[in-house]
């Protein structure tokens, strides 16, 4: 109980503050304006909640697809031996995943806090509304965690079967395994987060839809950012802990001897798998209601408003369907092209399915608008016919980022990448040190190219939301509306083939457990397994190409488990600029002149501007430090512990392994986590520009260092792939080297990188919230001292936690015998 005290106190602190401000009551000031029934006609007289059926049919469709690509995962064969492995690392993840649920419902009980006292408090809505409001922030935590089980376990049961099918000498079948399970995983997430909000939009009483929505988004921020924050820890204190032991005492990749392991299998799914999928989810979820919200808060209860809304609903649907049908065109072309080719890259199937899926739904786009807009008439009756145009090219600019950056993340991660292969040179003469500052450069030349290609596809979108068919429709009051609502289409774009994004980012973590059940398996060395394969399964297994399959996939993996990282966190700064922008006009509803007070040359806005960038740089070291203790004390561990006259390393030492990674995975989320509410909370209390000034920050600083460190990571990774598949020079100084690299970017590119999508999104979100409550208490008392009292102990607090995130997190120092 002494360890839980601080937070605990904390916690309390933080709601105790809250109550405090209940005698200010009555009705906020800024809402969400209720969004009116949709009434409009497209498709030959369909109304829009008809085309809202069909998309819940689709919804359907999509899901049944999903669980029919699990059912055919299952039936594929598989040797008894693999498929035991696998249930071991299932059993582990359940077990993780079990006390993440426990973490997530305490993480809940604040935010739940906060929420009843806004609407309640401040809206004055009665309980029965605030318990529906709050209900949809429960229903986002459960798809967020619900979409992980289910990811968990189809990639524990692909992972043994393509480990099994590399064994047949056919690399396309055993590539097919770990893309149709990650097809399961993107369809079923995205069909299950349309299905909720879709259900939202029609069900919910009118005037809750606007407040079930942000409940509901920040019920999937919370629960993206704890799945991804604690699964980044877990997994890189195992994967680190177990590579170093390579290294120790030269054993081979995924040795049994080695007890870290079975721990660095769970977080492949914990990091890889469960982090990923959670986080998809939500990014689906929070950008659709990012941009729904701008709408009502610019264009209030307007049949315009209505009409967009169902509009991009309407995208949502089609990317279902263009998913499926692109996946299913590259799977017969893929047979076409590579089915006799057993040397081909494995990154081109999963290169064609991207460049596929991004083709097909710009054309729908263009189709689908034609036939939504094509008759657009603005408020003043006007008709509008080039909206439909304006709008299929803004988005198609988001559709387009979704395959181009992919295609220039590759260029620094890929395995046939030119910097990559400066990495391994740089490895082979200067070491280690070479090794790490070589990955450094391609990092930073990622993020200056990603950069620009986000930049240019904006500048495109902004150009066209120039145009007076977008601009007649916006109110003349907010003059930034039409670019603002133009980014936010652009980053709802980055999503318009989401179910394939996130099935090449799952098609990962199956590669990578592929190759470590195959090695813990220990297949080729069971007496007679040739002749039992040959009668049970009706093939001759070839043990040697099939590591060698297994390898390549693994670098496959890693690249493309790379491609997804920047479209994710480009979707989290789009999209929280455009959350930005709906602040900002709460503020203007409330004051006037809100634009005007965020000019550069306002004081509180640059120290906002200074203050996110802390914040981000901060986050990056407190994450990392997670890892580096608990890498060092699983690599004690191990090391005390490993038994190399065995065969095996024992069930209790790996489960002690994976104790360890849980512990400081939910230590280094404890500090994180406190941190980023206590300054959400607390820093609009100071100045609502400071705090918008600060959101601003986190967005663009986190862009770049996300970036940066995931394309460095990524890179490190790939050239450590070099040395094993092509060179094939383990156990080398070389391998070495780059296994020191790989153990740099495993931070880099797996937990502090991925892990500032989610919280950039639940900041912003959450920061709603915060604004309503800060300003309603300043217009309520001006004279008042408290708004600031309250903001200067929630950053005092912070700081407690900042403090905590390092030094209570230290290596102990070791004492001199």
């Amino acid at each position: 109980m002494e360890k839980n005290r601080s937070w605990i106190v904390a916690i309390v602190s933080i709601l105790l503050l809250l109550c405090t401000t209940a005698a200010f009551g009555g009705e906020a000031d800024i809402n969400l304006p209720p969004l009116q029934d949709v009434k409009f006609t497209a498709f030959g007289g369909i109304t829009g909640y008809a085309i809202l059926y069909l998309g819940l049919a689709v919804c359907v469709i999509g899901a049944l697809f999903g669980l029919f690509q699990y059912a055919q995962t299952k039936k594929l064969p598989v040797h008894s031996s693999m498929s035991d492995v696998s249930n071991i690392i299932w059993e582990t993840c359940k077990t993780y995943l079990l006390q993440q649920g426990k973490f997530l419902f305490v993480l809940w009980i604040l935010i739940a806090t906060c929420i009843l006292y806004y609407f309640v408090g401040l809206q004055g809505k009665g309980f029965g509304a605030v318990g529906v409001i709050l209900a949809c922030s429960v229903l986002g935590i459960l798809g967020s965690y619900g979409v992980a089980w289910f990811g968990i376990r189809i990639n524990t049961l692909a992972n043994s079967r393509a480990a099994f099918s590399a064994l047949q000498g056919n690399p396309l079948n055993t590539l097919m395994i770990p893309l149709q399970s990650g097809m399961s995983v993107g369809l079923l997430l995205v069909c299950v987060e349309l299905f909720f909000m879709i259900s939202i939009l029609r069900w919910i009483p009118q005037e809750l839809i606007g407040p079930c929505f942000i409940g509901f988004a920040i019920g999937e921020s919370l629960g993206a950012s704890a799945l991804r924050i604690c699964g980044g820890i877990f997994t890189k204190i195992a994967d680190i802990g177990a590579d170093l032991m390579k290294i120790v005492f030269k054993l081979p990749e995924d040795d049994p001897k080695n007890p870290g392991v079975i721990a660095d299998c769970t977080g492949d799914n914990a990091g890889d798998s469960v982090g990923p999928t959670a986080d998809g989810f939500e990014t689906y979820g929070v950008t659709g209601v990012a941009l729904i919200a701008f709408l009502a808060l610019a264009l209030g209860t307007t049949a315009i408003c209505g009409q967009l809304i169902i509009w991009i609903f309407a995208m949502r649907i089609l990317m279902v369907l263009t998913s499926i049908a692109s996946y299913e065109v590259n799977k017969v072309a893929s047979k076409a092209l590579f089915s006799k080719d057993k040397g081909f890259n494995w990154e081109h199937p999963l290169t064609n399915l991207v460049w596929i899926t991004s083709v097909v739904s710009i054309v729908v786009t263009f189709v689908a608008s034609k036939m939504l807009l094509g008759d657009f008439k603005d408020a003043a009756g006007n008709a509008q016919p080039d909206l439909w145009w304006v709008l299929s090219i803004i988005i198609s600019c988001g559709t387009l980022a979704g395959a181009l950056i992919p295609e220039f993340t590759k260029v620094f991660t890929s395995t046939s990448s030119k910097h990559v292969a400066e990495v391994t040179n740089a490895s082979k003469h200067g070491g280690a040190s070479l090794n790490v500052l070589s990955g450094f450069v391609a990092g930073n030349f990622s993020a200056f190219w990603t950069g620009l290609v986000i930049l240019s596809l904006m500048f495109v979108s902004y150009k066209f939301s120039q145009h007076i068919a977008l601009m007649a429709i916006m109110p003349a009051a907010y003059a930034f509306a039409a670019p603002i609502f133009a980014f936010g289409l652009v980053a709802f774009g980055f999503l318009g083939m989401g179910p394939v994004t996130i099935a090449v980012d799952s098609f990962g973590p199956v590669t990578d457990n592929a190759q470590s059940v195959y090695e813990l398996s220990r297949i080729e060395h069971h007496k007679g397994i040739g002749a039992e394969i040959q009668e049970k399964y009706g093939f001759k297994p070839d043990f040697e190409n099939a590591k060698h399959e297994l390898e390549k996939g693994d670098g496959a993996g890693n690249t493309f488990k790379a491609t997804a990282k920047p479209v994710l966190i480009g979707t989290a700064v789009v999209g929280a600029t455009t959350m930005v922008f709906g602040i900002i006009m709460l503020l203007e509803h409330v004051f006037g002149g809100a634009v005007g007070k965020l000019s550069l040359v306002q004081p509180q806005v640059l120290l906002g501007l200074l203050m996110g960038g802390s914040v981000i740089y901060w986050f990056t070291g407190a994450s990392t430090q997670a890892v580096v203790t608990g890498a060092y004390r699983a690599v004690v561990f191990i090391k005390d512990n490993i038994k190399l006259d065995k065969e095996t390393a024992s069930i209790a030492d790996s489960k002690k392994v994976v104790e360890i990674c849980t512990v400081y995975a939910q230590k280094g989320m404890w500090n994180i986590f406190i941190v980023i509410f206590a300054l959400s909370l607390g820093l609009p209390f100071f100045d609502p520009y400071f705090f918008i000034g600060y959101l601003i920050a986190m967005a663009f600083f986190g862009l770049f260092q996300a970036i940066f460190m995931a394309n460095a990571g990524g890179a490190w990774d790939n050239a450590k792939k070099i040395v094993e598949v092509d060179l094939k020079q383990k156990g080398t100084a070389l391998h070495a080297a780059t296994v020191v690299g790989d153990t740099v970017g495993d931070p880099f590119k797996d937990t502090s990188s991925v892990s500032l999508n989610p919280v950039i999104k639940f900041t912003t979100l959450f920061g709603l919230l915060a604004v309503e409550i800060a300003v309603h208490m300043k217009k309520a008392n001006p004279a008042s001292n408290l708004p600031t009292f309250i903001g200067a102990v929630c950053v005092i607090i912070a700081l407690v936690f900042v403090w905590r995130s390092f030094y209570a997190m230290r290596i102990p120092e070791e004492k001199a015998a």
